[in-house]
């Protein structure tokens, strides 16, 4: 049975295409833009092209994602949070704890030893600790994003960050440049922020129970991972492909009909 699994995201828009013989077949990843609608057929799309499979060869599709109910190609919806602790727990069977920072939310998941959600918590009603946190914090350092990882792991001494909202965020760190810090200790600060900020989400489900799992574009961060692994004193399992763990809980639903 081939199935798909769309998730439509504020940022990006991820589509993968499942073989319940030969696994993944194709995935594609794309900015979502100003309409998840064509963001949706557009991921879709590649993602049939990647797998060298027509239209007609998938037998069902479930959408998921903060713009799931705008996929109309796709007979069925199923909530982020959901998609999320099936796709890790296929993955990884051990896992226990999912960790999620994507563009615009943070989710952390306790799941079962079936990949079921036991407890879940979200901040989604702040863009402090997410992707967007990331992308004015590079912003405002002259930094490109996919570079602020690698570099905050350069710093020599700790600095803080205080306050988790974006915009007075953003204030303390200009307030640190014009100090004159070097800008890799401004950066672990950002990511210590970050993780500090997830580590109190996880709080409210009883903390990270072992073994746990990073999904998500920010798990790309590594000095977000390492700021994580530091704050959790524990390592954290990640896909070679965080991005696109929801859309295959989200296929792999489908194949259950």
């Amino acid at each position: 049975m081939i199935t798909a699994g769309i998730d439509v995201g504020s940022l990006t828009t991820e589509a993968l295409v499942y073989d319940s013989e030969r696994g993944i077949l194709g995935y594609s990843i794309v900015l979502t833009g100003g309409s998840s609608h064509e963001a949706a057929l557009s991921a879709f799309e590649h993602a049939l092209k990647f797998s060298g499979l027509e239209r007609d060869a998938i037998e069902g599709i479930v959408a998921t994602g903060c713009g799931r109910g705008i996929v109309e190609f796709a007979p069925r919806k199923v909530t982020e949070i959901t998609c999320l602790a099936k796709g890790a727990s296929f993955l990884f069977p051990e896992s226990r704890t999912v960790i999620d920072i994507g563009g615009q939310d943070t989710k952390v998941i306790r799941v079962d030893e079936k990949g079921r959600v036991l407890e879940f918590e979200m901040n989604d009603k702040c863009a402090a600790g997410t992707g967007r946190f990331l992308e004015v914090m590079a912003r405002a350092l002259g930094v490109e994003l996919d570079k602020m990882g690698e570099r905050s792991l350069k710093a020599k001494k700790d600095l803080t960050i205080s306050s988790v909202c974006t915009v007075f965020a953003e204030s303390e760190v200009i307030s640190l440049v014009s100090q004159g810090e070097e800008v890799e200790e401004i950066l672990r600060a950002v990511h210590k922020a970050i993780a500090k900020r997830t580590a109190g989400l996880l709080e409210r489900i009883g903390g990270a129970v072992p073994k746990v799992v990073m999904t998500g574009g920010v798990a790309k961060n590594i000095g977000v991972v390492k700021a994580l692994e530091d704050e959790l004193g524990m390592s954290l399992i990640i896909y070679s492909e965080p991005q696109i763990v929801c859309a295959l809980g989200a296929a792999l639903l489908a194949q259950e009909g």
